[in-house]
């Protein structure tokens, strides 16, 4: 009996000390937990410190300190990003936001400011700058209106020209031909009414108005050739009729200049008629292949009227020794008008860089360059190149057809893209004819904006790029063309992430209002993603489920 209940309290001891399921010891539901929660020590200190912080909220005054330091922090974000921007942009970005936001707003600002205002006075200076920078200059290749300009609209059914290029025209050709005598001569009255037309059936029914009254009236006849002939051919014959009369007026104005000063004007008048029928005479026989007459009757002009350098009458005779390939004879020319005293522009710039480059461009290869290095005679061919892409950034992208080119307008605007286009237009050819020279172009005309990274407020060579060039090549070019910005507008960092910013909330927002239960899974999808350490959080709520389960009272027992 003893044994046997010895054995039995034995029993029982061994039962009381082994784990019955459903029961709940103190110590394995201590070690359990430890165990859980082993894992997550990181994120309950992270909690408890978030605890203690929203606890003592109100004696350590944290909202205001956080707002405070908010702010600081933000202000020095801002002002980190406003020195970046000006330091690689050369401006700031309250600039570039009102540049971009007062036209939205009405520009109240200049609206605001009293006539006698500083504010006004700069206006007004920058506006006269703006006016000189952006002065437009005759097309010295410009193109026949009747035998070329017309054709183009047959074909295609598009108007190459635009009513502020054409007017800039017609005042031109008032100022030319005609002056305060023209009432003695019945001709030279209708021909001055006749330039003053706009539609041009009228002004060629005036034209041969002039004609019946009088028979050598050559502004008739330039008109004519102008505007009626359809062919290059019926152009020359037409100006040729006005040569013979032209002359003949010239001679007759030479011997009776000394009158009166009406006279004077008069001699005035039919000198530019007269070099202008030459002009268009020599282009004529260029344009048929008799080059050399064409150099001729240029390199005759340029001697007989020096003072009439501004109509840049050396640059067609650039481009007619460039197709001559008489390169010698083009360094001469250079030579004399490439001067630090005269204006330049993208013909001489690009002309003097073709002459150096065609020097070096058959053996050039940037892979031998980049290992050895340049020669003498390469640097002088990339800082040629250099120095006329600085004048006009828009050549090269028009030789290299990246853009496609169009009928160059009557009138250019220096270091436009109109300009770019009269030239490359009438100069891509050369540049072809030479073997490696657009190579070498493309490979180093890049590198120019490296030494101007200002380009509107500090040049290199030239005087800063002007900003109002974009405006006046919008009215000289056709609206079909995509006119090319120098340099490219682009808006600030804070814009592009402001706008984004606002975007994708709103569209969380509405999202969220209309699929509730979508956006609900997405979101617990995203948050679940976020999750540092998922395996020891499905553990902790495995370990939670099974607490929650033991304090209900599962027991065996």
């Amino acid at each position: 009996m003893a044994d046997h209940g010895g054995s039995g309290e034995a029993a029982a001891a061994g039962a009381a000390a082994a784990p019955v399921p459903g029961l709940n010891p103190t110590l394995g539901w201590r070690e359990r937990l430890r165990a859980g929660l082993a894992g997550t020590g990181a994120s309950l200190w992270f909690v408890a410190g978030l605890g203690l912080l929203y606890a003592l909220r109100i004696p350590l005054r944290l909202c205001e300190n956080l707002a405070a330091g908010t702010s600081s922090l933000i202000s020095g974000l801002t002002f980190i990003l406003e020195w970046w921007y000006f330091h690689k942009h050369g401006t700031s970005i309250e600039q570039v936001s009102v540049s971009h936001l007062q036209p939205l707003m009405g520009g109240t600002e200049s609206s605001i400011s009293e006539p006698g205002s500083p504010s006004r006075n700069r206006e007004s200076e920058t506006s006269r700058q703006n006016l000189s920078e952006c002065k437009v200059w005759r097309n010295p290749l410009n193109l026949f209106r009747g035998a070329e300009y017309r054709r183009y609209t047959w074909v295609t059914g598009k108007e190459p020209l635009t009513y502020y290029d054409m007017n800039l025209s017609a005042q031109e050709h008032q100022t030319f031909f005609t002056c305060d005598t023209d009432f003695l001569r019945p001709s030279d009255t209708v021909m001055q009414k006749a330039w003053r037309e706009r539609n041009p059936p009228a002004r060629i029914k005036a034209a041969y108005q002039a004609l019946e009254l009088n028979n050598d009236c050559a502004t008739a006849y330039v008109l004519l050739a102008e505007e009626e002939a359809t062919t290059i051919v019926d152009a020359e014959k037409l100006f040729k009729q006005a040569l013979k009369a032209g002359e003949t007026i010239y001679r007759q104005s030479q011997q009776c200049q000394h009158q009166s000063p009406q006279h004077e004007a008069q001699l005035r008048r039919d000198t530019n008629v007269l070099v202008y029928i030459k002009r268009r005479l020599a282009m004529c026989a260029r344009k048929l292949g008799r080059i050399r007459e064409a150099v001729k009757i240029m390199r005759d002009l340029m001697k007989e009227f020096p003072p009439l350098t501004m109509l840049n009458i050396h640059e067609n005779l650039l481009e007619s020794l460039l197709e001559l390939q008489a390169y010698a004879d083009v360094q001469a020319v250079l030579a004399k008008y490439d001067d630090i005293s005269l204006p330049k522009s993208a013909a001489i710039c690009y002309t003097a860089a073709l002459l150096k480059t065609r020097t070096v461009s058959e053996k050039f290869s940037l892979e031998t360059a980049s290992r050895r290095g340049l020669s003498t005679a390469e640097i002088n061919a990339v800082e040629a190149i250099h120095r006329a892409v600085e004048f006009n950034p828009h050549v090269p992208k028009y030789l290299l057809e990246m853009k496609s080119l169009i009928l160059p307008p009557e009138h250019i605007l220096k270091r436009g893209d109109s300009e770019a286009i009269a030239y490359a237009f009438f100069h891509l050819q050369h540049w072809k004819r030479i073997e490696g020279a657009l190579n070498l172009l493309q490979c180093t005309w890049e590198g120019t904006f490296r030494m101007i990274p200002h380009r509107l407020e500090k040049g290199h060579l030239f005087y800063p790029y002007p900003s109002c060039t974009e405006m006046a090549d919008r009215e000289l070019l056709p609206t079909f063309h995509h006119v090319s910005v120098y340099p490219k507008k682009e808006l600030p960092l804070f814009i592009h992430f402001t706008a984004g910013f606002c975007s994708s909330t709103a569209m969380i927002a509405i999202l969220t209002h209309q699929f509730p239960e979508i956006m609900g899974i997405f979101a617990k999808a995203m948050l679940g993603l976020w999750r540092p350490q998922p395996w020891a959080s499905s553990g902790f709520e495995e370990n939670t489920q099974d607490l929650k389960s033991e304090d209900l009272g599962l027991s065996s027992g």
